[in-house]
């Protein structure tokens, strides 16, 4: 107490809260009745319902259980969006789990059989744009917009051997660079990402152009790896996207250079930027292009004799 008042409330504030404290209180009383009377009535009329129909015991409890749970959540305020993202209550039994996924599993085969069912986009892309890194965008757009990509392999030992060749360097490429991915050393840990969710696949066939090889092992990561494999060999593969990552790249990313444009903050790859100023200008003399290549050539030979 300070300067003789008092800091909490005085009797009369007291008594003329009293009624409307028992108004809420005699309220949420009836409230819980009702829901107990009513959840009682409902659950056993199912009961006894399923023990007519010849429905074993554990099921019914099982179903009543979950009946109860889901009557309980609705008087608590909660929805049924609020359950896990399987659709599947967390608490049920391994039984009502089950049901509930074979229930889910006939209502698309109904909604499959279904002529004016329209299902839009794939209901998996959403959740897919939540695991995927900035830079594996990226790589999604360029396999999108460019094709498939050259990939080498780099192996120590004569493949006429059996057991002598051993891998040195798997899955070198240029894929990130020519991207524009900011973060290359990621760029391994992102293609296994991209496969794990579906979008691309790694092919054991090499692409057509042996060219695009050439200049591939040509760089400098796949010349130190066959100098650390003594006289190291390349084995030429590809990487691909899925028909499922095609779909996903047409309907979740910008692939029109114009649109990518047009987003704030976003730089388009030098590649890209380099084939839209080289439209509007004519080509200087291309001596490190030539340069390239014949690098390249002579790659070749070596890869030949070997």
């Amino acid at each position: 107490m300070a300067n003789g008042t008092s800091n909490g409330p005085s009797r009369q504030e007291v008594r003329d809260a009293a009624p409307g404290v028992l108004r809420l209180a005699a309220g949420a009383w009836w409230r819980t009745a009702s829901w107990t009377i009513e959840t009682s009535v409902k659950v056993g009329s199912r009961a006894v319902g399923a023990a007519v129909a010849g429905e074993s015991p554990a099921k019914t409890l099982d179903r009543a259980a979950t009946d109860a749970r889901g009557y309980a959540r609705r008087l608590l305020g909660f929805s049924d969006d609020d359950d896990d993202p399987a659709g599947v209550d967390p608490g049920a039994s391994e039984a009502s789990r089950q049901q509930s996924l074979r229930d889910r599993g006939a209502e698309l085969l109904r909604q499959s059989a279904d002529v004016n069912y329209d299902e839009g986009a794939h209901p998996a892309y959403e959740r897919i744009l939540g695991s995927l890194a900035p830079d594996e965008g990226r790589i999604l757009r360029f396999l999108a917009t460019e094709g498939p990509q050259p990939v080498v392999d780099v192996r120590a030992g004569s493949p006429l051997i059996p057991g002598s060749s051993q891998l040195v360097a798997p899955g070198l490429s240029m894929i990130g660079a020519q991207a524009g991915s900011r973060y290359l050393e990621r760029v391994p840990a992102y293609l296994n990402n991209l496969e794990r969710l579906g979008l691309i696949w790694f092919s054991r066939e090499s692409l057509e152009d042996p060219l695009r090889y050439q200049v591939l092992e040509a760089q400098p990561d796949v010349i130190a790896a066959k100098r650390e494999g003594g006289r190291g060999r390349t084995v030429r593969r590809s990487i691909h996207l899925t028909p499922f990552g095609e779909d996903f790249c047409e309907i979740c990313l910008p692939l029109d250079t114009v649109e990518l444009d047009a987003l704030p903050g976003v730089d388009v790859p030098a590649e890209e930027a380099s084939t839209s100023s080289a439209r509007a200008a004519p080509d200087p003399p291309d001596t490190d292009a030539a340069e390239v290549e014949e690098g390249g050539r002579r790659v070749a030979r070596e890869h030949d004799s070997a």
